[in-house]
């Protein structure tokens, strides 16, 4: 699902460049953990608060690669 999302044209996301379109690792690796931290952190609710996207990020990190971690468990 993320890495048809990507791949869209005009999605206004990682798709939107053409390693995007071409599904290149690092795009895709990119779009993944965008993913991730819109779905399964409290990403969103931090920039609502007025932080600074780059400190949210990091903030953010630790749930990112646990959320990772499960899923490389998982395949």
């Amino acid at each position: 699902m993320i890495a048809a999302h990507t791949s869209v044209r005009g999605s206004g996301r990682v798709g939107r460049t053409a390693s995007g379109r071409a599904l290149d690792e690092e795009a895709l690796r990119a779009a993944v953990i965008a993913a991730i931290r819109h779905r399964h952190t409290h990403y969103d609710r931090l920039l609502m608060k007025g932080w600074d996207r780059m400190d949210a990020r990091n903030a953010v990190r630790g749930d990112v690669d646990r959320v990772l971690s499960e899923w490389r468990k998982a395949v």
